[in-house]
């Protein structure tokens, strides 16, 4: 039972990984957004094409209020919330099983 508790906080280890190194992404496309970046940039698309599929529906159920985009910190609040929920879970659950 111990392997199948070492798998899953190694699974545990990753999704962290991946979620922080998406929230930096995020973060790099919010602070690129201010100002007028170069659109055929490679960069800069990678940093659309990568965050829009996140960003867009929260885009979508918010609206734009007064301009604002607020969409970027609405994605980091559910990252660092499914850090808690989820990554502290599977961490619980591998330390249940060892």
């Amino acid at each position: 039972m111990f392997i199948a508790g070492n798998v899953l906080e190694g699974v545990a280890h990753v999704v962290d990984w991946v979620l922080t190194a998406y929230m930096y992404v995020i973060i790099a496309r919010a602070l690129i957004s201010w100002v007028n970046p170069d659109p055929w940039n490679p960069i800069v698309q990678f940093l659309e094409r990568a965050t829009e599929p996140a960003l867009a529906p929260i885009r979508r159920r918010l609206g734009f209020g007064m301009g604002l985009d607020l969409s970027p910190i609405i994605a980091i609040l559910i990252i660092v919330f499914l850090q808690y929920a989820l990554v502290r879970s599977l961490f619980e659950m591998a330390t249940r099983m060892h």
